[in-house]
């Protein structure tokens, strides 16, 4: 049995036109002989306006009731795109997280997988019924309705097909693929035919709002097919491929940037072992996720200054323990920098080629951008620069290492 799981984002379910368009997908698919299993995102804007609703309720915040509430706009659009399904002539049947269920982690939400019960999509494909699953919800063992984070139904997607050993998982998207840059500030951004995993991940990462990072993790663990592609386009869009060698010959293959995150300065911290697990400590009890750090100061000096970033969504938190921090561990002030941006070029070129860094930095420079912070790793270098130099920044680098130029075909 050759499956195919198709998940369909917000944008692509946005009106009845687009849903039409959506099953028009399902039904060339079927009409090749693939089984075929739906996973559905909310309807249009509606998890934003869900989000801004749960932004101005605080008392909801510690509430394991938020889940439900975010969740209910893909209960609505699975439910809706059985109907229309139904009502075209395709049998179809949703389900909730619950349903069959897909079991998380305790946290309410921004929860993992743990396992996914496949029974019950197995009988529906056995019958010719195609199930339309609920992407972005799951249960933890108390019962209770869990939240994947925002992008989650590509993850639920990923596992799906994972569990499912599915040919292929099709992400439909509003944009036709992955890009070298984003478009809207680099009008001569190639799109890509193929690109690999690693790279896909660290794009994810870093700032490309193509797919959720976790379903990149999940799609390299268990070699899942993942095509990227446009739901209003219907072309070939991207595929996620393991590591191939003539991938190399291009050493930088997108360029990835967030506005997301706050900088954090801590200035006149004493130079002593344990000072830096106090810090982290006080942040992982209140689950605020740290990336990028630096320290300055030599070994010899009695105070450093210590910086590191989070995302702005935990900027409020972060005032509150830096404020009881202080108490503790006496440093002179500290600083908190919300007007950055990241940006990073990724390329698994990076293995085997020299100077990625040097002409990063001289482009930078050559254009008058300081930078706060530097971060690295095999295949990618992020730096951290105000956020006014953000277009000028990702514009120019992308000219340096000739992004527009891509060879055939990697375009």
């Amino acid at each position: 049995m050759q499956i195919l799981v198709k998940k369909f984002g917000g944008s692509s379910l946005a009106d009845i036109t687009k849903i039409h368009r959506a099953i028009s997908y399902i039904k060339k698919s079927i009409k090749k002989g693939y089984k075929v299993v739906v996973v559905v995102s909310a309807m249009g804007q509606e998890t934003n306006r869900l989000l801004s609703l749960y932004d101005k309720l605080d008392e909801y915040r510690e509430s394991d009731d938020i889940s439900p509430l975010l969740a209910s706009g893909e209960q609505i659009s699975s439910s809706f795109f059985s109907i229309i399904l139904n009502k075209k002539g395709i049998k179809g049947k949703s389900f909730q997280g619950w349903q069959l269920p897909i079991l998380t982690g305790k946290q309410i939400t921004n929860s993992f997988i743990k396992d996914i019960k496949i029974d019950r999509i197995k009988k529906c494909l056995k019958l010719n019924v195609v199930p339309i699953i609920s992407g972005f919800q799951g249960v933890n063992e108390e019962g209770r309705l869990t939240t994947l984070g925002r992008g989650g139904s590509d993850t639920t997607a990923v596992a799906i097909a994972a569990m499912l050993k599915a040919e292929r998982c099709d992400i439909y998207t509003d944009v036709d693929g992955v890009y070298t840059a984003d478009p809207r500030i680099v009008p001569e951004a190639k799109k890509m035919s193929k690109i690999n995993f690693e790279e896909m991940l660290e794009l994810s990462s870093l700032g490309a709002k193509v797919l959720h990072t976790r379903s990149v993790q999940i799609a390299l663990q268990y070699n899942v097919k993942v095509q990227v592609l446009s739901s209003f386009k219907g072309k070939n869009g991207t595929m996620l491929i393991k590591e191939d060698k003539s991938l190399e010959d291009q050493v930088i293959r997108g360029i990835a940037h967030s506005t997301n995150d706050a900088l954090i300065t801590l200035i006149g911290v004493r130079n002593k072992p344990g000072i830096s697990a106090i810090i982290f400590n006080a942040l992982s009890k209140e689950c605020i996720n740290v990336d990028m750090i630096i320290q300055s100061g030599s070994s010899s000096d009695k105070e450093v200054t210590f910086g590191f970033t989070i995302n702005k969504t935990d900027v409020s938190k972060t005032k509150s323990i830096i404020s009881k921090l202080r108490k503790k561990l006496s440093f002179d002030s500290s600083i908190i920098n919300t007007s950055i941006c990241k940006v990073s070029v990724v390329g698994l070129g990076m293995k085997t080629n020299t100077g990625v860094a040097d002409k990063m930095f001289s482009e930078l420079a050559k254009n008058n951008i300081n930078i706060h912070v530097i971060s690295t790793s095999e295949i990618k270098i992020s730096v951290l620069i105000d956020d006014k130099y953000k277009e000028l920044a990702i514009r120019s680098l992308h000219d340096a290492f000739k992004l527009s130029g891509l060879k055939k075909r990697n375009v």
